[in-house]
Protein backbone atom coordinates (compact mmCIF):
# COMPACT_ATOMS: atom_id res chain seq x y z
CA UNK A 1 0.00 0.00 0.00
CA UNK A 2 0.74 3.52 -0.56
CA UNK A 3 1.93 5.81 2.11
CA UNK A 4 -0.59 8.24 1.06
CA UNK A 5 -4.59 7.74 -0.59
CA UNK A 6 -6.70 11.05 -0.41
CA UNK A 7 -10.14 10.18 0.50
CA UNK A 8 -13.22 12.47 1.57
CA UNK A 9 -15.47 12.29 4.53
CA UNK A 10 -18.95 14.18 3.88
CA UNK A 11 -21.77 14.73 6.44
CA UNK A 12 -24.31 15.77 4.61
CA UNK A 13 -26.47 16.34 7.51
CA UNK A 14 -24.19 19.39 8.12
CA UNK A 15 -24.88 21.19 4.52
CA UNK A 16 -26.91 24.25 4.81
CA UNK A 17 -26.41 25.11 1.07
CA UNK A 18 -24.79 28.03 0.69
CA UNK A 19 -22.50 26.83 -1.68
CA UNK A 20 -19.50 28.19 -0.46
CA UNK A 21 -17.66 25.24 -1.33
CA UNK A 22 -18.78 25.30 -5.04
CA UNK A 23 -17.77 28.93 -5.52
CA UNK A 24 -14.53 28.69 -3.92
CA UNK A 25 -13.48 25.57 -6.16
CA UNK A 26 -15.10 27.87 -9.36
CA UNK A 27 -12.72 30.78 -8.01
CA UNK A 28 -9.72 28.15 -6.96
CA UNK A 29 -9.96 26.33 -10.70
CA UNK A 30 -11.27 29.02 -12.82
CA UNK A 31 -14.26 27.14 -13.63
CA UNK A 32 -16.30 29.03 -16.19
CA UNK A 33 -20.29 29.79 -15.00
CA UNK A 34 -22.24 27.08 -16.04
CA UNK A 35 -19.89 24.30 -14.98
CA UNK A 36 -19.09 23.06 -11.53
CA UNK A 37 -16.73 20.73 -10.27
CA UNK A 38 -18.47 20.18 -7.41
CA UNK A 39 -22.32 20.65 -6.18
CA UNK A 40 -24.82 20.32 -3.96
CA UNK A 41 -27.41 17.81 -4.39
CA UNK A 42 -30.97 18.62 -2.94
CA UNK A 43 -33.61 16.28 -2.69
CA UNK A 44 -37.08 17.33 -0.79
CA UNK A 45 -39.34 14.94 1.68
CA UNK A 46 -42.76 15.01 3.42
CA UNK A 47 -45.66 17.27 2.52
CA UNK A 48 -46.70 20.80 3.08
CA UNK A 49 -46.47 21.75 6.14
CA UNK A 50 -43.83 18.55 7.13
CA UNK A 51 -41.52 19.13 4.74
CA UNK A 52 -37.55 18.28 4.34
CA UNK A 53 -34.95 19.64 2.95
CA UNK A 54 -31.78 17.70 2.31
CA UNK A 55 -28.47 18.40 0.67
CA UNK A 56 -25.97 15.99 -0.69
CA UNK A 57 -22.23 17.60 -1.53
CA UNK A 58 -21.16 16.23 -4.56
CA UNK A 59 -17.96 16.16 -7.08
CA UNK A 60 -16.02 12.81 -8.32
CA UNK A 61 -15.31 10.52 -6.21
CA UNK A 62 -11.57 9.41 -7.19
CA UNK A 63 -12.26 6.09 -7.09
CA UNK A 64 -9.58 3.34 -6.05
CA UNK A 65 -10.50 1.19 -9.31
CA UNK A 66 -11.84 4.30 -11.89
CA UNK A 67 -13.89 3.72 -15.06
CA UNK A 68 -13.13 7.19 -16.79
CA UNK A 69 -9.87 6.26 -16.47
CA UNK A 70 -9.84 3.09 -18.30
CA UNK A 71 -11.69 4.09 -20.89
CA UNK A 72 -9.09 7.04 -21.29
CA UNK A 73 -8.11 6.25 -25.38
CA UNK A 74 -5.26 8.44 -25.44
CA UNK A 75 -4.08 8.48 -20.97
CA UNK A 76 -5.63 12.02 -20.48
CA UNK A 77 -7.39 10.33 -17.65
CA UNK A 78 -5.09 9.23 -15.24
CA UNK A 79 -4.82 8.17 -11.07
CA UNK A 80 -1.70 9.36 -8.90
CA UNK A 81 -0.15 7.07 -6.93
CA UNK A 82 -2.04 8.85 -3.74
CA UNK A 83 -5.45 8.00 -5.58
CA UNK A 84 -6.24 11.17 -6.67
CA UNK A 85 -8.09 10.89 -10.52
CA UNK A 86 -6.75 13.85 -12.66
CA UNK A 87 -6.57 14.71 -16.61
CA UNK A 88 -3.78 15.59 -18.65
CA UNK A 89 -5.52 18.67 -20.56
CA UNK A 90 -2.91 18.58 -22.97
CA UNK A 91 -3.94 15.02 -23.73
CA UNK A 92 -7.55 15.22 -23.80
CA UNK A 93 -9.08 14.98 -27.06
CA UNK A 94 -12.46 15.84 -26.03
CA UNK A 95 -13.71 12.29 -26.93
CA UNK A 96 -16.08 12.05 -23.93
CA UNK A 97 -15.78 9.01 -23.35
CA UNK A 98 -15.28 9.09 -19.97
CA UNK A 99 -17.96 11.56 -18.80
CA UNK A 100 -20.16 8.49 -20.01
CA UNK A 101 -17.86 5.92 -18.17
CA UNK A 102 -18.30 8.18 -14.67
CA UNK A 103 -21.24 6.73 -12.45
CA UNK A 104 -21.21 10.02 -10.45
CA UNK A 105 -21.67 12.32 -13.50
CA UNK A 106 -18.50 13.97 -11.92
CA UNK A 107 -17.33 14.99 -15.39
CA UNK A 108 -17.92 18.20 -17.57
CA UNK A 109 -17.51 19.12 -21.47
CA UNK A 110 -15.41 22.48 -21.75
CA UNK A 111 -16.74 23.78 -24.67
CA UNK A 112 -13.96 26.66 -24.78
CA UNK A 113 -11.17 24.62 -24.05
CA UNK A 114 -12.44 21.21 -26.02
CA UNK A 115 -11.99 18.99 -23.13
CA UNK A 116 -13.17 17.37 -20.04
CA UNK A 117 -12.53 18.65 -16.24
CA UNK A 118 -13.18 17.61 -12.84
CA UNK A 119 -12.58 17.74 -9.52
CA UNK A 120 -8.77 17.05 -8.99
CA UNK A 121 -9.17 17.76 -4.73
CA UNK A 122 -7.56 20.73 -5.76
CA UNK A 123 -4.02 18.32 -5.87
CA UNK A 124 -2.30 22.17 -6.41
CA UNK A 125 -3.12 22.66 -2.75
CA UNK A 126 -2.33 18.99 -1.39
CA UNK A 127 0.74 19.01 -3.06
CA UNK A 128 1.65 21.99 -0.91
CA UNK A 129 0.46 20.82 2.44
CA UNK A 130 -3.11 22.39 1.86
CA UNK A 131 -6.78 21.26 2.05
CA UNK A 132 -8.75 21.59 -0.99
CA UNK A 133 -10.58 25.12 -1.20
CA UNK A 134 -13.83 23.29 -0.92
CA UNK A 135 -12.68 21.80 2.35
CA UNK A 136 -11.30 25.01 3.49
CA UNK A 137 -14.32 27.13 3.02
CA UNK A 138 -16.99 25.19 4.49
CA UNK A 139 -18.52 27.36 6.91
CA UNK A 140 -20.35 24.11 8.60
CA UNK A 141 -17.33 21.64 8.49
CA UNK A 142 -19.14 19.00 5.72
CA UNK A 143 -16.10 17.78 4.52
CA UNK A 144 -13.29 16.28 6.18
CA UNK A 145 -10.05 15.24 4.32
CA UNK A 146 -7.13 13.33 5.09
CA UNK A 147 -4.91 10.32 4.03
CA UNK A 148 -6.61 7.00 4.36
CA UNK A 149 -3.33 5.31 4.60
CA UNK A 150 -2.79 7.12 7.68
CA UNK A 151 -4.13 4.56 10.52
CA UNK A 152 -3.93 7.19 13.12
CA UNK A 153 -5.38 9.93 11.45
CA UNK A 154 -8.63 12.03 10.87
CA UNK A 155 -10.32 9.61 8.61
CA UNK A 156 -9.60 7.02 10.26
CA UNK A 157 -11.47 8.07 13.25
CA UNK A 158 -14.30 9.23 11.94
CA UNK A 159 -14.65 6.10 9.56
CA UNK A 160 -13.95 3.68 12.68
CA UNK A 161 -16.42 5.55 14.89
CA UNK A 162 -19.41 6.18 12.50
CA UNK A 163 -21.25 4.47 10.03
CA UNK A 164 -21.29 5.32 6.71
CA UNK A 165 -22.02 4.45 3.52
CA UNK A 166 -20.59 5.15 -0.21
CA UNK A 167 -22.38 5.91 -3.64
CA UNK A 168 -23.02 3.14 -5.93
CA UNK A 169 -20.42 0.67 -4.91
CA UNK A 170 -22.16 -2.11 -7.46
CA UNK A 171 -20.08 -0.36 -9.78
CA UNK A 172 -16.65 -1.65 -8.53
CA UNK A 173 -15.22 1.39 -8.73
CA UNK A 174 -14.05 1.61 -4.76
CA UNK A 175 -15.00 5.00 -4.24
CA UNK A 176 -12.97 7.03 -1.98
CA UNK A 177 -15.96 9.44 -0.44
CA UNK A 178 -17.46 8.10 2.32
CA UNK A 179 -21.18 9.50 3.73
CA UNK A 180 -21.56 9.47 6.82
CA UNK A 181 -24.97 8.57 8.26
Amino acid sequence: MHDKRYALVIDSRKCINCKACVVACRAENQVPLGASRDWIGEEHRGTWPRLLAAFQPEQCHHCVNPSCVRVCPTGASYQRDDGVVLIKEEDCIGCRYCMIACPYNARFFREDKGVVEKCTFCAHRVDRGESPACVETCPSKVRVFGNLADPAGKLQQLLATRQFHVMKPQTGNDPQIYYLL
